[in-house]
């Protein structure tokens, strides 16, 4: 098995066929569009192949080490950064055939007027082996 991040973009990917913002559609399409992220993650639970997802909040900002002793430096939040990443989905699957099968089904969430979005997601190998020593991780 090999995991797979689903990387859903506000923007910086090719515009989807239903591309109408979110903040422009009813309460009842908003819902409609998350009860089938929610099945789709329920689906993929009971074959094993869901690991976590998340929505984000459109708040953020960036940090950085300023020194030994000192706080972290903070600054924004960058509209950039909000408005680039919806959300993400780890998936653990057996090929990356099947990562793209399910990225292609994820895309078909409705949007306006409860027509599929056929967004553009992003689909990202997690590292397979450990990194060398000079590479930069997260665990």
């Amino acid at each position: 098995m090999a995991k797979y991040l689903l990387l859903k973009h506000y923007r910086g990917a090719p515009a989807p066929v239903n591309n109408v913002p979110m903040d422009q559609w009813t309460p009842e399409e908003i819902s409609a569009h998350m009860q089938f992220m929610n099945d789709f993650a329920a689906r993929l639970e009971k074959t094993g192949e869901f690991v976590d997802g998340q929505a984000l909040a459109p708040e953020g900002a960036w940090v950085r080490y300023d020194g030994e002793g000192r706080p972290p430096v903070t600054d924004g939040p960058f509209a950039e950064t909000k408005d680039l990443i919806a959300g993400w989905m780890v998936i653990d699957v057996d090929s990356h055939e099947r990562a793209v099968e399910l990225a292609g089904e994820l895309s078909a969430a409705p949007g306006k007027d409860g027509k599929p979005i056929h967004e553009w997601l992003e689909v990202r190998p997690f590292l397979a082996a450990e990194p060398s020593t000079t590479e930069c991780t997260f665990k």
